[in-house]
């Protein structure tokens, strides 16, 4: 599959820097990379909309943000962009994320080998690596874990690695299957059950910890079917939003029955829980 890679200068307000990515993120670009002055957004090509950008450029807060350079990028060609400024993600000295071509680690509890390919979930963003810090408190010895929009499957393999039991990782994008299903091959963790899918296969099935690092719309969304599948003190682990964001989140959340319980935020991203008392 080809992508599209649309360099952007910043805005001269740099708090709406993410604001413009997120909405990048809502046409149909799904993964960034920063360059000086500026960052890279790239979008697969059926799934870019010129009209959409143009809009969202015409935008009053975006009138000074410009398109520094536009680029197809032939699939084959999509390894070696990465590669070229790929580096370990490390979270709180005790989870690395490297990419196959980096040398394992031991002195890192869990050292994690994840080719994203054209899937989301390095560590590298915030709203990953937030779920990451999050779900290193926590005990998932034992429990039934659902990855929900589990891209690489990164979260699915940790909490595999954090001693979790049966363990279910679904996406609705068959990219981001086939990629998981390598990541779990290359990590070891082939019990890690994988599933081409959406909120509407989850068929009332019961977990003891929810990950759903997706975005904003679709967790207000979908946030129902989720909640019919979390056991009495379950926990959810919500990210993909804004700070500003979890005023709605929680909202839903505690409409639907749930009790929140702690929240991170990095860059004005947010990874929040809950449970189900």
């Amino acid at each position: 599959m080809n992508y599209l890679a649309y360099t952007f200068s910043n805005p001269s307000n740099e708090n709406l820097k993410d604001m413009l990515m997120e909405l990048l993120g809502e046409i149909g670009f799904d993964s960034f990379m920063d360059i000086d002055d500026g960052f890279t957004a790239y979008c697969t090509e059926p799934a870019f909309d010129m009209e959409a950008l143009n809009g969202l450029l015409q935008m009053e807060q975006f009138a000074d943000v410009q398109v520094v350079n536009k680029e197809l990028i032939p699939d084959q060609d999509w390894n070696a962009t990465w590669e070229a400024s790929y580096e370990p993600a490390i979270i709180d000295e005790t989870c690395r994320i490297r990419a196959p071509f980096h040398e394992p680690d031991s002195s890192y509890k869990y050292d994690l080998c994840i080719e994203p390919k054209m899937s989301f979930g390095t560590a590298h963003h915030e709203t990953t690596s937030q779920i990451i810090k999050l779900m290193l408190t926590e005990d998932f010895k034992g429990k039934d874990v659902l990855d929900m929009g589990s891209g690489t499957g990164v979260l699915a393999i940790l909490a595999k690695k954090l001693g979790s039991a049966t363990t279910v990782a679904i996406d609705n994008d068959e990219w981001a299957y086939r990629n998981a299903l390598d990541n779990i091959k290359m990590n070891d963790e082939n019990e890690i059950i994988v599933e081409l899918g959406d909120a509407n296969s989850l068929n009332n099935r019961q977990f003891d910890i929810i990950i759903a690092n997706i975005n904003r719309n679709i967790l207000l969304r979908d946030m129902k079917e989720y909640v019919k599948c979390l056991k009495k003190d379950g926990k959810i682990f919500f990210s993909g939003f804004y700070e500003s964001d979890l005023v709605l989140i929680r909202k839903e959340a505690e409409r639907l029955g749930l009790s929140y319980l702690n929240h991170v935020k990095k860059n004005e991203w947010t990874a929040a829980v809950f449970i189900n008392k």
